[in-house]
């Protein structure tokens, strides 16, 4: 089934333009918009994608499509969707492979599945498609659909795909070898990282970063008072005192040393104002590294002999302070992950095995999805919260976790993934470790950062600024003008791969 997704913001490019450090790039996006959006006058972009909500492309393309649609790209979003829960099943498995995990076979009966239900999904959204249309396919899900829906209409076509690694497996070919057949047609290939690329796909292919929403709930700028509001609404925080919103309807459930969940202020309050705080946000996927970083996390606490005698002062008192967050959404609520609620109940039986002074120090939370906004606004007082943000992922596309912290003037841990390193440069903008399944390494990597807070400073602020030069929303859609220009008129339109 396909759905339609609606788009609506309160806020332009102008209100963006009113802000003195974007008002630079939010010119530059209007200058090629002038070029470029005619040339694309008389099509509708389509933009689909498996999920609306959950995971980065799920927040990136209502901004995205919205602001094609302000600069004069007609521009429309689907969301696919199937009944057979195996298909889903199917292509999470795909994603991990793609990531070199997992089993390599690959059978007969996985592609007619693949293949019955790309068809059906074509069957839908071909009539709907004008043939100077543009559909725009975002990653392995929705592959076969475009392909089968090109075949039927002779649309032009672009595979965004927003994974990858840099190593070649036996995992990494068999999710390619498996794809190749529905990807070569496309007339473009939009990938994050050239290493990405696989070996069949020619020179039609750019290479586009993701971006975030400076304007979004997630990534807003948030006042004392709203941090508090939003903390206390998600019962993150006990209320001290009145504040002006009502509470959320659904707020952050907190894992409890029985395996119930209550808010999270229960047992007791997480000490997000006061305390240290290490903080991981992402989906419940095993490519993520929360099962390491929970295990580098109890190496640090309980080898509190080997530190003490090193450090003393704010120092000392930092590191037996400090507690861990692991957020992530709502394993229920997304569709194409059926895997999330396994890791999910993996993390949940790490933390009951833990000793209770070790509990007390470890937080498991999981962010209702009911409200994107709620969640959005979650996750962001969350990162705000962090003294340090970790992404510890053992396998990462781009990573728009770390972005976020990095937007944020935290100081950011991550794993050497080709997604994480396109934005961290080691010692400059950030923390990258070699081995993000070596809870040693990722110990005293942490052990570090906590230990040194004019390094912790240094990286917060070179980490903004990296993320307004690469990785907003206006840079972001510069790029995908000239691929939409060049896939409309070849002849008129060439885009440079990664030029701002």
């Amino acid at each position: 089934m396909i759905e339609e997704i609606g788009t609506r913001s309160s806020f332009g490019l102008d209100d963006y333009g009113a802000v003195p450090h974007l008002a630079n790039a939010v010119q530059e996006l209007r200058e090629e918009a002038r070029v470029l959006a005619p040339k694309l006058a008389g099509a509708t972009v389509w933009m689909v994608n498996s999920a609306a909500q959950g995971g980065g492309v799920a927040e990136m393309l209502p901004r995205v499509v919205g602001l094609l649609n302000e600069l004069g790209v007609r521009t429309r979003w689907a969301v696919i969707g199937s009944d057979r829960a195996d298909f889903f099943s199917l292509t999470k498995h795909i994603h991990n492979l793609i990531h070199g995990s997992g089993d390599p076979a690959l059978s007969e009966q996985d592609r007619a599945l693949y293949d019955q239900v790309s068809r059906s999904l074509a069957d839908e959204l071909a009539p709907q498609i004008a043939p100077n249309d543009v559909l725009a396919v975002h990653d392995p899900q929705p592959a076969g659909m475009g392909r089968f829906v090109k075949e039927k209409t002779g649309v032009r076509a672009i595979w965004r795909c927003h994974i990858g690694v840099a190593e070649d497996t036996p995992e990494t070919r068999a999710a390619w070898d498996f794809l190749q057949p529905h990807v070569t047609p496309y007339d473009h290939a939009i990938f994050s990282a050239p290493e990405y690329i696989p070996r069949y796909l020619g020179a039609a292919v750019s290479i586009i970063h993701p971006g975030l929403d400076p304007f979004s709930h997630k990534n807003r700028d948030l006042s004392t008072h709203k941090l508090v509001g939003i903390l206390v609404d998600a019962k993150l925080l006990p209320a001290y005192g009145p504040v002006i919103a009502p509470p959320f309807d659904a707020p952050a459930a907190r894992l409890q040393p029985d395996g119930s969940f209550r808010p999270a202020v229960e047992p007791e309050d997480i000490g997000l104002l006061f305390r240290p705080i290490v903080t991981q946000v992402s989906r419940w996927d095993r490519l993520k590294g929360f099962r390491p970083l929970l295990e580098a996390f109890v190496e640090l606490k309980s080898n509190a002999h080997a530190w003490a005698g090193r450090y003393e002062g704010r120092e000392r008192r930092t590191l037996e302070l400090v507690r861990l967050v692991l957020a992530g959404p709502d394993p229920l609520s997304i569709q194409d992950d059926p895997e999330a609620v396994e890791v999910f109940h993996e993390i949940c039986r790490l933390y009951r095995g833990l000793e209770p002074a070790l509990q007390k120090d470890v937080v498991i939370l999981s962010l209702p999805m009911s409200s994107l906004k709620h969640n959005a606004l979650m996750v962001n007082a969350l990162q705000r919260c962090a003294t340090l943000i970790v992404q510890n992922s053992l396998r990462e596309g781009f990573g728009l976790t770390a972005t976020e912290g990095m937007w944020k003037r935290v100081a950011v841990v991550a794993s050497n993934a080709t997604g994480l390193r396109q934005q961290i440069r080691h010692g400059i903008d950030g923390f990258l470790v070699d081995n993000p399944e070596d809870s040693t390494v990722i110990a005293h990597a942490l052990e570090r950062l906590l230990s040194r807070p004019r390094e912790r400073e240094d990286f917060g602020r070179h980490a903004q600024r990296r993320v307004h030069s690469e990785f907003l929303v206006f840079t972001q859609l510069r790029r995908w003008l000239r691929v939409l220009a060049q896939v409309v008129d070849p002849r008129r339109a060439t885009p440079s791969p990664t030029a701002g």
